[in-house]
């Protein structure tokens, strides 16, 4: 987990920043002034990133930038600021920093420079000790993305699994589409690792989330003097991908302008820095991914054509979850164990039956990221050793429809038709306390239940509040009423 520490005397933006980042899966830790973010660093804190504002009282971001730097040269650093200048940009950018951002900024773009700079700095670290490190690097990511990233054993992800083992093998451009979250770059890096690129490096790129000018410079590069800020020659990422593959995620944000500079590079494999005149050969396969409809886009002339026939030699298209139902259970199971894990939560039970019916019938609009932040949720409220429905996030709950015709279908490998009867119990039990707000008395009459017996069942399944300690009252007055 890489480890960010945020310098800002404003509270509200501290907080801001540090749910942010700690919700993107980062380490974060804060401090309130410039002196105190110096203290931690002279601690020995092994930060990743340092991300300071620059105008504080006493001690300024610049100053604390110069101390991380000589007392800690590993950590990368961006500052921020309410009161831009050009000239403070450059003295920021010379003095170490690798990005500075002006406030009031755009999360997204935030976002996007933490992981473009942690990224970076991985490339770097890994170029340092190429002999050793990245052997053993590259063994760990072959090991890692063997399909192992990419979860579910259903018809439709086998169907995948098949075409990448057969696309690895070719030097093919693909283009990934599917909703936003449904995975599209576990593909690509499942290319790649399995393809005889995989020793080499794959390099992930957002290009929605970039303006022009500075997506031209991260896939081109730049020479020194090319802009203000650039007192360095730079790589572009189709370079720093020699010999292995670029990922161009949200293609189809890029710009009229940036398609023809797409187009050229896919034609004819070479590219050119930003203020350069140097033709630069670059070896690299092309994975391209949009949530977009591109052929749609082709016909309203928001989309270049050539460059659509370039990208889609061979397409591939990941599922979203609402239409491989049956591999919830298991994504679940491994975002369980995931969390747990980090979280150091025991949850020796796993997922309730309960909670499994309701992720089984939920939606998913959000797709398998959404599940995972469901499940990362319910694992830090969840206060037993089991996930009840109640950790569940409300538009889960609410959303759930375990109800509706039962299909009358056996499975090829026959059916246990108890615990089925049990499953479509429990989804209309589900579904009738939903109807009623909860009131168990009244749910039991929608099914034609006793309430004694509906009572014991919701205990069973953990339905709702404890079944022994609600609607006293409304049994007190029911049984009056016999």
């Amino acid at each position: 987990m890489n480890k960010i520490l945020i310098v800002e005397d404003e509270k509200s933006m501290r907080d801001l920043l540090g749910l942010m980042l700690r919700k993107e899966g980062y380490g974060v830790e804060t401090a309130e002034m410039a002196e105190l973010g110096a203290r931690k660093i002279d601690e020995g804190s092994d930060y990743d990133l340092l991300i300071s504002d620059i105008s504080m009282p006493g001690m300024s971001g610049l100053e604390l930038l110069r101390h991380a730097r000589r007392v800690s040269p590993q950590t990368e650093v961006i500052l921020m600021t309410a009161f831009g200048s050009k000239q403070t940009a450059i003295e920021a950018l010379n003095d170490g920093a690798i990005y500075y951002v002006e406030k009031p900024f755009d999360l997204d773009e935030m976002k996007a420079v933490v992981r473009k700079t942690l990224a970076q700095k991985q490339l770097a670290s890994e170029n340092a000790d190429l002999k050793l490190q990245n052997r053993d690097l590259r063994a760990e990511l072959k090991d890692n993305y063997q399909f192992e990233g990419l979860i579910g054993r259903s018809d439709k992800m086998k169907a995948i699994y098949q075409l990448i083992r057969r696309v690895a093998a070719t030097g093919s451009t693909v283009m990934v589409s599917g909703e936003s979250g449904t995975g599209k770059e576990l593909i690509a890096r499942a290319i790649h690792y399995n393809s005889g690129r995989g020793e080499h490096g794959f390099v992930s790129i957002n290009c929605g989330a970039l303006p022009d000018e500075l997506l031209e410079s991260e896939l081109f590069g730049h020479m020194r003097g090319s802009f203000t800020g650039a007192t360095n020659n730079k790589q572009g990422l189709f370079e720093v991908a020699a010999g292995g593959t670029i990922f161009l995620d949200e293609i189809g944000e890029t710009s009229a302008a940036m398609q023809i500079k797409l187009l050229r590079v896919l034609q004819e494999r070479r590219i050119r820095r930003v203020g350069g005149t140097e033709e630069i050969a670059v070896d690299v396969r092309v994975i391209t991914a949009t949530n977009q409809n591109l052929e749609q886009m082709v016909r309203e002339k928001r989309f270049r054509e050539d460059l659509y026939y370039r990208i889609n030699v061979i397409a591939i298209h990941m599922p979203p979850l609402r239409d491989r139902a049956e591999d919830i259970p298991a994504l679940a199971e491994h975002f369980l164990d995931k969390y747990r894990g980090v979280m150091g939560k025991p949850v020796r039970k796993g997922l309730s039956k309960g909670t499994m019916v309701r992720l089984e019938a939920y939606g998913w609009p959000g797709n398998v990221r959404q599940l995972e932040n469901v499940i990362e949720r319910a694992v830090a409220l969840e206060t037993g050793d089991e996930i009840q429905a109640d950790s569940l996030s409300p538009e889960v709950r609410a959303g759930s429809s375990a109800v509706g015709e039962p299909e009358l279908t056996l499975p090829k490998g026959g059916l246990d038709v108890e615990s089925h009867l049990e499953s479509l119990r429990e989804g209309y039990m589900l579904k009738a306390m939903e109807q009623t707000g909860g009131v168990q008395t009244r749910a039991a009459e929608l099914l034609g239940m006793t309430f004694r017996s509906f009572r014991y069942f919701a205990k069973k399944y953990s339905l709702g509040r404890d079944p022994e300690a609600v609607d006293a009252q409304t049994e007190v007055a029911r049984t009056g009423s016999e």
